[in-house]
């Protein structure tokens, strides 16, 4: 996470995973451990990224919330942006949400991949395919479109993570399924 990231993109994966039994870390590449979302809520992240650093090529996903300007400073770290490059061409699971995609572009990531963002940034998905969908998976790549999809993005995390079993149960549990089974009135 970075300073300006979207609460809800950030906070609603680390929720379901946590539920399903994931051990996720909330990482900070400020250098301290204190991230402000782009509303103004101060959260502590678990670890700095240079506390993380050397647990990140042993980690299953590299996650990115978006939000502004909190994509934009994920995109000035360099050290990050290493690691992400590191566990893309090691086949492991890269996922970004709302504008976070721009950083994966921007390495290259995308490329003869499918991807979604937040409407509006497509042209930072330099080489994919744009779906407009929700949540897009395509091979170890996740992409989510924005603040609305953070739940069933975090779900699909957490199927592809635990079990497809796992996330229909948590998402139970929270009423999602509920949810989604309602008639809109």
């Amino acid at each position: 996470m970075a300073d300006g990231f979207e609460d809800i993109e950030a906070l609603i994966p680390v929720d379901v995973l946590r539920r399903g039994g994931v051990d996720i870390k909330t990482v900070s590449v400020n250098g301290s451990n204190i991230v402000e979302s782009a509303h103004g809520v101060q959260m502590v992240a678990d670890l700095t990224f240079e506390e993380a650093e050397p647990m990140l090529k042993g980690a299953d996903l590299l996650m990115l919330p978006g939000g502004l300007p909190g994509a934009d400073n994920l995109n000035a770290h360099e050290g990050l942006k290493k690691a992400l490059v590191a566990q893309a061409e090691a086949g492991k699971m890269v996922s970004a949400i709302c504008a976070a995609p721009l950083v994966l572009g921007g390495l290259g990531i995308l490329k003869g991949k499918r991807a979604t963002c937040y409407p509006g940034f497509e042209h930072t998905l330099e080489g994919a395919e744009y779906t407009a969908d929700l949540w897009t998976i395509d091979g170890n790549i996740i992409t989510g479109e924005g603040p609305a999809a953070a739940l069933p993005y975090a779900y699909s995390l957490l199927a592809l993570l635990v079990s497809e079993e796992k996330s229909r149960e948590v998402a139970e549990g929270m009423r999602y399924l509920h949810l989604m089974e309602a008639r809109m009135l």
